[in-house]
């Protein structure tokens, strides 16, 4: 477990030991790992050199442990710095390969790939690796992945990478979706949705892109996607999703200024999104009745007639 600080699995055993004790001697420590004197001696000597062992005072052959968060903090954080270095230079040499090998082969800009396993491997990738934002065309029908599957989502949003997110609204529809969609928010997510999406497609910080090539991949059809790297495609890809962002309704839990609360603020969303009162009742676990009385609730606050009303009132208050 300590393998990140640099210590060996000898070295560690020494040190959990050395924690536990208010001291030992070379002879007691290779007693009590089973190991022999010279290799006891020789990983205590390898922690007394690393700044995680010491002599206790007034007694010179016998020795105890430095304190973990005083000696190990320091470590992991001089390993966090080299890690942090050797990324940077990864992704410099990247850039200049990349550079290089599409001036000589014009295929490095696409990258074809026809399993299911490398497309899930690649959208892991992507979001891993991703450092300031992602963006995605969610079209209802999965091909390498389900939305609550894409755990690695999280873990990006847990470290501050921006997702916006249009969702097709049938995909809206299927078990589990608003619960996740839901979850997604509260974590930073900026998600929107359109009735209907022309493609799947996510792309990282605008310099990865990956892009199914056939939509159904029913029966016998073969799944082909597409990885894309910087190029004219990708600016093309990029400009098609921020003209759909436009267009699409905002699916939100708060807006600031918005006299809605963020169950009312959820409903209307969805509702604006043409997600059926059905299928949200379904899924927040409420009964259709109690949908219904919500949105007539909301009807009365906009002073609407009809729902359509509600959602022009909604988009000229600037509730969504």
């Amino acid at each position: 477990m300590l393998s990140a600080a640099g210590l060996s699995a000898e070295e560690e055993a020494a040190y959990r030991l050395l924690v536990r004790t208010a001291g030992v001697e070379p002879a007691e420590l290779a007693a009590e790992l089973g190991v022999e004197r010279e290799a006891a001696r020789r990983a205590l000597g390898s922690l007394l050199a690393k700044g995680l062992a010491r002599a206790v005072p007034g007694e010179p052959d016998r020795f105890t442990a430095v304190a973990p968060d005083v000696a190990l903090a320091a470590r992991l954080h001089r390993r966090q710095e080299e890690v942090d270095r050797a990324r940077q230079a990864v992704e410099q040499l990247t850039g200049e390969y990349l550079a290089h090998s599409r001036r000589r082969e014009a295929a490095q800009l696409i990258e074809v790939i026809t399993s299911r396993t490398a497309l899930r491997e690649q959208l892991r990738l992507l979001q891993d690796n991703a450092r300031h934002e992602v963006v995605s065309l969610c079209r209802a029908g999965h091909v390498a992945m389900t939305s609550q599957e894409n755990t690695e989502e999280l873990a990006a949003l847990g470290r501050g990478v921006g997702y916006r997110v249009i969702y097709e609204g049938t995909l809206l529809e299927e078990p589990g979706m608003l619960v996740n969609l839901a979850d997604g928010i509260k974590l930073g997510e900026q998600a929107r949705a359109l009735p209907t999406l022309p493609v799947r497609m996510m792309i990282a910080d605008g310099e990865l892109g990956v892009l199914p090539l056939i939509q159904h991949t029913g029966g016998l059809t073969q799944l082909t996607a597409a990885l894309i790297r910087p190029s004219s495609l990708l600016d093309a890809l990029e400009a098609l999703f921020e003209s759909l962002w436009e267009r699409a309704t905002p699916v939100s839990l708060t807006t600031p200024g918005s006299p809605l609360d963020s169950d009312h603020l959820y409903l209307l969303s969805l509702l604006v999104a043409g997600v059926p009162d059905k299928s949200i009742a379904t899924q927040l676990k409420v009964s259709q009745r109690t949908v219904q009385r919500r949105i007539t609730h909301l009807m009365e606050q906009a002073g609407a007639q009809t729902r359509m009303q509600l959602a022009w009132h909604a988009a000229r208050e600037n509730w969504l």
